[in-house]
């Protein structure tokens, strides 16, 4: 077991996502779908987490608290997946490398379990990314 792994981080829509968007980005379904990472079952035990933990994920551009889940997808050791949306935003580099995209897939993330610490919701992770919550 160890304090934390770095993974390799691909963000892209799910079908989970899409039935959470159609209650609402503000609903009970969209935040269950959206504020997860999926993770392969090695890197959870290596990582010392049962499923549905908090978890801290930090990229170069930010860090966010989400639910570690195990995959739902195809994914390797060492792969990890955030549905797109204010979770995944705040761990995506918004540098677009001239393409006027940023780069949504393959860039490293550590995390680490955070256990204690609350998981926002998707209006507080905007207010956050803009410096509008009160803590």
């Amino acid at each position: 077991m160890v304090e934390k792994i770095t993974l390799n981080l691909i963000t892209c829509r799910s079908i989970q996502q899409g039935v959470g968007m159609e209650a609402g980005k503000t609903s009970k379904k969209y935040f269950d779908a959206c504020s997860i990472i999926e993770m392969h079952e090695d890197d959870m035990k290596n990582l010392g987490i049962l499923k549905n933990t908090n978890v801290r994920v930090t990229s170069a551009t930010g860090s966010v608290v989400v639910k570690a889940v195990t995959t739902r997808q195809e994914l390797v050791p060492g792969l990890a997946h955030i549905p797109m949306g204010p979770w995944a935003n705040r761990i995506v580099s918004a540098y677009t490398y001239s393409t006027g995209e940023p780069c949504f897939k393959g860039f490293p993330v550590e995390v680490e379990p955070a256990p204690s610490e609350q998981i926002l919701s998707a209006v507080d992770v905007v207010k956050d990314a803009c410096g509008l919550l009160k803590k």
